[in-house]
């Protein structure tokens, strides 16, 4: 059987603990990369909870913004969220986008390529379903070199437990999350005037239980991994890591830098 996605998506609030609350912050400075207009038609290609949609409609109106996201508990957390009547929200698969040709200004993907088994194919509907012109952009964390919240956790696991070393050299080796990978892509895809620029973040966390929180609940691949520990195993790595979280100092808040590689491009024809 054909996977679409290797993220594990269970719950949209869960989603959000997890992820969330840093796509959100990572959508502004993506959005200035990529652009924006007025009385655009947009598709948001992965667009889990809608964290994409609220920032661009804070930039501008658009005429009609799509978010497609293959987990059903992700839409119907984003559908019931929402109240603008410009935004709606869909299940779909990224490789087998259900729109015509052509059928968008500008088509953009967030923090969602680097979990899609088929990334080409999934670039390749996002140039399909764009205009001749249109942008097309999307951006995926830096995981080996730039993630350190990533780090931290993927680290301290693999010196406990060799089952999390390969669980790490796989999230370190995701499609499209190494220099220069995006734009590559986006070259052999056919679109023109291809750039790739690194976008940085901070991911600010209130105490180590807020740092945990998203590890102890059922979405994403830290999540998945911590619920294959049994008891003994799952304390004995959350004490590992509350020691790499304090470092030395109390427990309480924690800044860490997050950097995204993003890429552009414009759609042939």
């Amino acid at each position: 059987m054909t996977v679409s996605s290797t993220f594990m998506a269970t719950d949209g609030n869960g989603y959000e603990l997890q992820m969330g609350r840093w796509s959100r912050r990572l959508a502004k400075p993506f959005l200035d990369f990529v652009g924006s207009a007025q009385d655009e038609r947009v598709l948001d290609v992965g667009c889990g909870t809608g964290s994409l949609e609220s920032a661009l409609m804070e930039k501008c109106q658009v005429k009609q913004l799509c978010g497609i996201d293959l987990s059903p508990a992700y839409i119907e957390h984003a559908t019931r969220n929402n109240q603008n009547p410009r935004i709606t929200f869909q299940v779909g698969d990224a490789c087998t986008l259900p729109f015509s040709n052509h059928s968008f200004d500008r088509v953009l993907s967030l923090l969602v390529l680097h979990f899609v088994p088929r990334a080409v194919q999934a670039i390749v509907e996002m140039r399909r379903v764009a205009r001749p012109g249109a942008v097309v952009g999307a951006a995926i964390w830096d995981a080996r070199g730039g993630f350190v919240a990533n780090r931290i956790f993927f680290d301290t696991a693999a010196a406990l437990d060799p089952k999390a070393n390969e669980r790490r050299a796989r999230n370190y080796t995701r499609p499209m999350t190494r220099p220069g990978e995006l734009a590559n892509a986006w070259a052999a895809a056919g679109f023109r005037d291809v750039v790739e620029l690194a976008l940085s973040i901070r991911m600010d966390f209130a105490s180590f239980d807020d740092y945990w929180a998203p590890y102890a609940g059922k979405d994403g691949p830290h999540a998945e991994y911590v619920s294959t520990l049994n008891n003994t195993e799952r304390a004995r790595l959350r004490d590992a890591l509350r020691l790499a979280y304090i470092d030395g100092e109390p427990d309480g808040p924690r800044s860490y830098v997050a950097v995204a590689w993003a890429v552009k491009g414009i759609a042939p024809g």
